[in-house]
């Protein structure tokens, strides 16, 4: 008699099934703790349940307003500033400018809500990746229904090729394995089984649990669904996403605080100097145009525009790298990064089992080539081996080969198998002596097989040979190797002693001490009335041993050695066993003097100890998405930069804290990948080192900018002060200024605009991956950084004023010598443009012509200035006059002075830091 549901359900609170450990109970306890049957719910059951604990989705919480996204970019304070300047100028009726900057607001501020309107996309993402149908008991009947409408109780099937669409405890396996690698980290399809786990384990080893999102990759199950929507592994990561705030970049950090200081210290300049103005004779209306037009040069409206165009331009060259930007602030990011935080599997590894080592015939064999690239050679004692006339190596390919149903195949000039990896390790070391698979196993008919089960843990074919019946089995290695009496040996088979037994168990334990997955290969000859049972267990003949391994990727190695040079620590995070990872990790040159840690091992420290420790592990294991997430936050906490890579559903809330996410592109998931700032198209890590330098050099090439423009309006407004504050000293009388409003603006686009825009894209120094990172607490206004400014700055002002002076005492009109004034200071800002290509290296050696847009750049404000200059239609605007040879010879000989100061300060720079 059946249980009444509806009582049940009223009694047993199932929101506590994400916290009890389902591993540990029997099946059966679980399918009574559930209030369910081994025949599935009831329809009206699973109806009640379904409008009590919500469908099994993963709810959009607390969803942020577009609106709200795009308002939110404007309360930057350079913002603010600039959209007061432009209803200011529109008021005074300065049009041009008021259109210009705002332009340049509606730039910046869109590209922040592109960026952080796509962000928000990663829970649609883990949505998408639900299984749309489920396979159910229902009423004793099986029913597909949408995977929304699973609820805790409900009895699934589980076949070859389903997502699992809930989390859920396995009641019957059937050969049944899953690929976990997006959840856990682990490279070899799992092996599910019914029987409870004691202990408090890691998910990666809760064999007997089905987890959501996971895919099934072999064999048929039946599992009771013990958590749905965010109360499953799956949700709880994306619950997480949504509680990990972004951490601001570097560059944003230091952005933001000389924005405000800029602006306040400009505001407050302006302001002062334009009431002295009107104390000292001028018009109140023409101060507040000037003080306007003054306080518009001073502050970098185009900052927000030329960092944008800096980015997107090494973004375009990271693009041709093989890594693509999804968040633009994240190119400076990886510049300053001092720790990369990476998973293993599929990112420093192929993905790709491959088989390294072969024992036969008392040898080792040693295999190269990686991956499913049918190219390689076979070594014996650093010998060749000629496979073409070696017995015992066909025997071994025969032997394996015929116990198998994967295939290889190439797709597009790409290698692929479809089947299990372990397998096709085994098909393409054949192929590599250059035996094919199809053509070995349609020599002779197969009879039958005994598919591989996490009990018998080996796969068994029969096949009817022109001497008789023929079992082949390949399998775990201890398995094989009991069931082995003989030894193929010298071409014949031998008796297999317990002396040859011990010798082959210590081959397998150092090959499994080197991180290999150890399978043998035997086979036996059979009755013609062979019957399966039992006498395979026996009698077998041993041909070898097979070490396989999810291989690093070759060019891995070279790229962390990069990342040692450029100051940058790289720790392994994986999901895998700690053996594996540790032989990995040694072999990359990851793990040298440090520590390799377990999931477990970390939880039973206390948050201090590991707080204490963590900058001394190198290698973390079995670790769960909270672990992970775990120590980006420990390793930020110590003022590390940090990026994490990674591919899988696991990685995300990780990366998505980390100072920079990075995804894999090919095998990475969408949610990942939304998560992420970078994706590398090509899932090669090697692609970060070129990332990391087209970050130090863009961040370089912003500070360049930033040096150059902010000299050129510190020398602007001290300029301008000189004259008002402290005229008479220099012989200039009251009510008379060195610039009017519109030579300021003029001034401002001249510096603000192309020249600007060239250094940006300086071409990056010699020797940058040989720096070592920046300090996050590090200001882009470091000490030799102000003091380059503030001299150059204070001297932009000592040129040009001189200039005024003399031109006024020397008989020059207001008009002429504010000109001469006008032409100086534009002069002095173009060879300063030059100077600002490094603030440490003479120009003598840097040369000029290395940048040719900068070169352009002056040259096409050369032109402007020329026109402005004698174009008489151009002429009354801009208080300018046809300016003879020897005015210009005043001018650009007072200009090029600050070529001469500069590579001064650079010298006295050099012999100091060498000191």
């Amino acid at each position: 008699m059946k249980k009444s549901y509806k009582q049940a359900s009223t009694k047993h609170d199932i929101t506590e099934q994400n916290i009890r450990p389902w591993h540990n109970l029997a099946s059966s306890d679980v399918v009574a703790a559930l209030d369910s049957n081994p025949n599935g719910l009831s329809q009206e059951e699973a109806t009640i349940r379904l409008e009590k604990y919500g469908s099994n989705e993963l709810a959009d919480e607390g969803k942020i307003s577009t609106w709200l996204l795009l308002i939110e970019q404007f309360k930057n304070i350079l913002i603010i500033i600039l959209l007061i300047a432009v209803i200011i100028s529109a008021f005074l009726g300065e049009i041009n400018d008021a259109i210009v900057i705002f332009i340049i607001i509606l730039f910046a501020a869109g590209l922040g809500f592109i960026q952080e309107y796509r962000a928000e996309r990663a829970i649609q993402a883990l949505k998408k990746m639900a299984a749309p149908l489920a396979s159910v008991l229902r009423d004793g009947e099986e029913i597909d229904v949408p995977s929304a409408e699973i609820v805790p109780g409900d009895i699934i099937i589980i076949r070859t090729g389903d997502r699992v669409p809930a989390d859920a405890r396995i009641l019957e396996s059937q050969n049944l394995r899953t690929d976990e690698a997006a959840l856990t980290g682990e490279s070899v399809a799992v092996d599910k089984s019914e029987t409870a786990i004691p202990g408090d384990v890691q998910i990666g080893d809760r064999l007997n649990m089905a987890l959501m999102g996971t895919v099934a990759v072999y064999g048929r199950g039946k599992a009771v669904v013990v958590g749905t929507g965010k109360n499953t592994v799956f949700g709880s990561i994306a619950t997480m996403l949504r509680e990990v705030k972004a951490e601001k970049t570097p560059l944003q950090v230091n952005l933001d605080k000389m924005g405000k200081w800029i602006a306040i210290g400009a505001l407050t300049l302006c302001f002062v100097l334009a009431v002295m103005g009107i104390f000292r004779g001028h018009e109140p209306l023409e101060m507040l145009i000037w003080g306007v037009s003054l306080a518009v040069a001073a502050v970098p409206e185009a900052l927000p525009a030329v960092v944008t165009i800096s980015l997107a331009i090494g973004v375009n060259r990271m693009v041709k790298k093989h890594a693509l930007i999804r968040k633009l602030p994240a190119v400076e990011t990886l510049g300053c990064t001092t720790i990369i935080c990476s998973d293993k599997t599929g990112t420093m590894t192929q993905d790709e089992m491959t088989l390294k080592k072969i024992y036969i015939n008392g040898r080792i064999i040693d295999i190269t080539g990686v991956g499913y690239e049918p190219e390689g050679s076979f070594y014996h004692d650093k010998k060749r081996v000629d496979h073409t006339k070696d017995a015992e190596l066909f025997k071994f390919f025969q032997s394996t080969n015929l116990c198998t149903d994967t295939k290889l195949y190439k797709d597009e000039d790409i290698w692929k198998i479809k089947g299990d990896p372990t397998e096709g390790a085994f098909i393409v070391a054949a192929r590599k002596a250059g035996l094919e698979t199809d053509r070995i196993c349609s020599v002779n008919p197969r009879i039958t097989e005994i598919p591989f089960t996490s009990e018998t843990k080996r796969m068994v074919t029969i096949y009817k040979e022109p001497k008789g019946i023929v079992a082949y089995s390949n399998g775990a290695a201890e398995v094989i190797l009991n069931s082995c009496d003989f030894i193929y040996r010298d071409g014949r088979e031998e008796q297999l002693d317990s002396n040859e037994k011990s010798k082959i168990t210590e081959v397998i334990h150092e090959m499994a001490g080197e991180a290999l997955r150890v399978l043998a290969a035997a086979y036996k000859r059979l009755p013609d009335d062979f019957k399966s049972d039992g006498s395979l267990d026996k009698g077998m003949v041993l041909v070898g041993l097979g070490g396989m391994i999810d291989p690093p990727r070759p060019e891995v190695k070279h790229s962390i050695q990069i990342c040692h040079q450029a100051g940058i620590k790289t720790v392994m995070i994986t999901g895998d066993h700690k053996l594996t990872a540790v032989a990995i990790a040694k072999e990359l040159g990851i793990l040298k003097h440090g520590l390799a840690l377990t999931g477990n091992e970390i939880d039973k420290i206390s948050p201090e100890e590991f707080e204490e420790m963590v900058e001394r592990i190198e290698v973390y294991a079995r670790v769960s998405p909270e672990h992970k997430l775990r120590v980006v936050e420990a390793l930020a906490r110590h003022g590390h930069v940090v990026a994490m890579t990674g591919d899988g559903i696991n990685d995300a809330p990780a990366l998505k804290k980390a100072d920079i996410g990075v995804a894999m592109g090919i095998k990475g998931t969408d949610v990942t990948k939304e998560a992420a700032e970078m994706i590398l198209t090509d899932d090669n890590f090697a692609s970060i080192v070129a990332a990391v330098e087209e970050g130090r050099a863009i961040f370089g090439n912003i500070k360049k900018y930033l040096v150059y423009l902010l000299s050129c309006n510190i020398g602007e407004i001290l300029l301008m002060a000189a004259v008002i504050l402290a005229g008479p000293l220099f012989g200039i009388g009251a009510g008379i200024i060195p610039l009017v409003a519109i030579q300021i603006l003029y001034v401002n686009l001249a510096t603000d605009g192309l020249p600007a825009l060239a250094l940006s894209v300086d071409p990056r120094s010699k020797g940058i991956m040989k720096e070592k990172p920046r300090p996050r607490q590090e200001t882009i206004f470091t000490r030799p950084v102000i003091s380059y400014m503030l001299l150059i700055g204070i001297w932009t002002c000592i040129a040009p004023l001189t200039v005024f002076a003399w031109a006024l005492n020397f008989g020059k009109s207001l008009i002429e010598a504010q000109c001469l004034c006008f032409v100086t200071l534009i002069t002095i800002q173009f060879f300063n443009a030059f100077n600002c290509r490094s603030l440490d290296k003479s120009l003598f050696n840097l040369g000029v012509r290395q940048n040719r847009w900068l070169i352009a750049a002056v040259f096409w404000e050369l032109c402007l200035l020329l026109l402005v200059v004698y174009w008489p239609v151009l002429q009354s605007s801009f208080h300018t006059y046809a300016l003879d040879g020897i005015d210009w010879a005043i001018a650009v000989a007072s200009a090029s002075t600050v070529f001469l100061i500069a590579e001064l300060y650079k010298l006295i720079y050099r012999k100091s830091t060498l000191k």
